[in-house]
């Protein structure tokens, strides 16, 4: 029988449909075949490790932070446990619903979560809030079923026990940003992760960060935890001991409540520091979990800079107390002696300027023994002007001026020793007689800093050794297993002999207990105390000197310096004061330093050195 052409035509294209349709099945059993075969070999690995995560979780655990001890073992600074909320992003499915019923009690950034949440990977998990309350704690824990994803973590958080005190020597941890970890790549430190970056928490980072571990464990599919597979705990950082007299300091900052500036006590017979105030301060507590934006602002904006540590940093003008080097430069070189007199009429006549002394009427015929009790200021423009500013330099620099003390803080400051060649390179100009006058009784381009000033009167104390100033004496694991123990350092000693060095501290002893003393308030009946006061002027204006010091502006009243040591014949304390725009010397800073020498011989002192005790 045969087909019409109608018929065949059909049967062709019903031919031809069935080709393709058998071509696709082929095909499409060969792309699932293809499929299965990617999958299961050439993805197997990959796949398996998702399968896993979905069921297992590595959850870090940070380490705690080695303890910090006083000098005589006093616990100053620990750490405590807080409670972090988090969450998984993988295990969120509406983030907007969780971050919404979240926010109904507790106080959230939800704009900072959603740009951390799309930066992360979907595993890791992103904080919502540190150290949050214990209500908050409990209204979480009430709804966790209702908010898949999101958990409770405890982390130790740094615990500062005395609040602001010694906060510029302990310094605070803050969160490490991107440019630090950058730079750390193969250290144990992620995003999220707290870091010292000030005081002895910066400099002592890797003593005291110990090392994280981890927890394997398995989660549901809201990413709850089921069950702890395996834990490796973290490990201690080690404990710090600092020179540090914690009631000590706590004094020293009592004494300078209301007022801005600085405070080194140090122990001269091995450059321990015994106390380091620095004033304004803040609170370390507060960064603990993270400082708020308004508090930050706050600091950084604040013109009184609380965030400067003043004892280390704070460059000023020495005044008075610079009179101590002049003194000896002077009686190194011979350009006086011991018994010799300088007439003190009440100026100095430099050509046809005259330079005034602060007591109007003079002081008479001056050896170099009153004149330094005295504060005479005739007497050593004269020794300045014959020495010259070169050889006032020399000795200056001799004394620890101008370099810096190296103490193991971060940040300090080296202040300045000006000289000729230093004036004609950085001014372009030469040097003026005028200005070794002014530079010899410690006005002029002289700067300094506390903490070279109370190592200045250390060496002076202790018969002429300087030593390198410290404030971490011994480390040690929480076991009580040592680690190290940092010694005493002596960088150099003073280029004066004997003789001349006990002339000058007579005369100390002089300024504090000789009736016509300019450093009588700090005289403490107890305790015998010698010292030298100072006036450093902040701007020299003729109109502003005949004014009393509450008629002048604050920002231009002199600063006011006092440096003392104490018992005169075995010292055990050195002490260094600044009052900023404080006035006078003698009236401000001495009445501090007697108060704490006193406290520190009466209650405070300790058997001697740490590693003495």
């Amino acid at each position: 029988m045969r087909l019409s052409g109608q018929e065949q035509n059909f049967s062709e294209v019903i031919k031809r449909r069935m080709l393709v349709f058998t071509a696709l099945i082929i095909a499409f059993f060969l792309f699932l075949i293809f499929r299965l075969w990617y999958l299961q070999v050439i993805k197997s690995d990959e796949l398996k490790l998702m399968a896993e995560n979905n069921r297992v979780r590595t959850v870090p655990l940070k380490a705690y932070r080695g303890k910090i001890f006083d000098r005589n073992k006093r616990e100053i600074i620990d750490s405590r446990p807080s409670f972090n909320l988090s969450l998984t992003p993988e295990d969120v499915k509406d983030i907007e619903r969780v971050l919404s019923a979240i926010g109904s009690k507790i106080k959230i950034d939800t704009e900072r979560i959603k740009r951390e949440i799309k930066n992360s990977a979907p595993f890791q998990p992103v904080i919502i809030k540190r150290d949050i309350s214990w209500d908050e704690v409990a209204f979480i824990e009430e709804r966790l079923l209702d908010l898949p994803g999101v958990f409770l973590d405890i982390e130790p958080v740094r615990n500062y026990l005395h609040g602001e005190t010694g906060s510029h020597i302990f310094g605070y941890l803050g969160e490490i940003t991107k440019t630090q970890l950058d730079g750390l790549k193969i250290s144990d430190y992620r995003l999220g992760d707290f870091i010292g970056q000030y005081g002895i928490e910066k400099k002592y980072e890797p003593i005291l960060k110990g090392k994280r571990g981890s927890k394997l464990m398995e989660v549901d599919a809201a990413g709850r935890e089921l069950k702890i597979l395996r834990q490796t705990d973290p490990d201690f950082g080690y404990n710090l001991y600092l020179t540090i007299d914690i009631e000590l300091q706590k004094e020293a900052e009592r004494l300078f409540e209301g007022k801005n500036g600085a405070l080194v006590a140090m122990d001269p017979r091995d450059g321990s520091i015994l106390a380091m105030v620095s004033k304004p301060s803040f609170d370390p507590n507060l960064f603990a979990g993270g400082v708020s934006k308004p508090y930050w602002s706050n600091l950084i904006t604040d013109d009184h800079k609380p965030l400067q540590n003043r004892a280390i940093q704070g460059q000023y003008p020495p005044g008075s107390v610079f009179k101590i080097i002049t003194a000896a430069a002077g009686l190194e070189e011979e350009v006086i002696t011991p018994s010799g007199t300088i007439d003190c009429p009440g100026y100095f006549k430099l050509g046809k300027k005259s330079y005034r002394c602060w007591k109007k009427g003079g002081h008479g015929r001056m050896d170099v023994h009153n004149a330094l009790i005295q504060s005479c200021d005739v007497f050593f423009y004269t020794v300045g002007f014959r020495l010259g500013v070169d050889r006032l330099s020399r000795y200056s620099k001799g004394f620890g001026f101008g370099n810096l003390t190296n103490i193991d803080l971060e940040g300090e400051k080296g202040g300045l020793v000006p000289t000729s060649d230093w004036k004609e390179s950085v001014k372009g100009e030469p040097w003026i007689l005028g200005e070794t006058v002014s530079v010899s009784i410690g006005q002029g381009f002289n700067l300094v800093t506390p903490i070279q000033l109370a190592n200045m009167i250390a060496s002076v104390a202790n018969g002429g050794k300087i030593f390198k100033p410290r404030i971490v004496w011994k480390m040690e694991t929480t076991d009580g297993n040592p680690i190290e123990d940092i010694k005493p350092e002596i960088r150099g000693k003073l280029a004066i002999t004997q003789k001349n060095l006990d002339i000058i501290r007579e005369a100390l002893y002089g300024v504090v207990n000789d009736p016509r003393g300019t450093g009588r308030a700090s005289n403490t009946g107890a305790v015998k105390v010698a010292g030298k006061t100072g006036t450093a002027q902040v701007i020299k204006m003729p109109e502003m000197e005949e004014k009393k010091d509450e008629d002048v502006p604050y920002e231009f009243r002199d600063h006011a310096w006092f440096v003392a040591f104490a018992p005169y014949e075995n010292p055990t304390i050195a002490v260094s004061v600044l009052v900023e725009h404080g006035g006078h010397g003698g009236s401000v800073a001495a009445p501090i330093a007697g108060k704490l020498i006193k406290s520190y011989i009466e209650g405070h002192q300790s058997t001697g050195a740490p590693e003495h005790q």
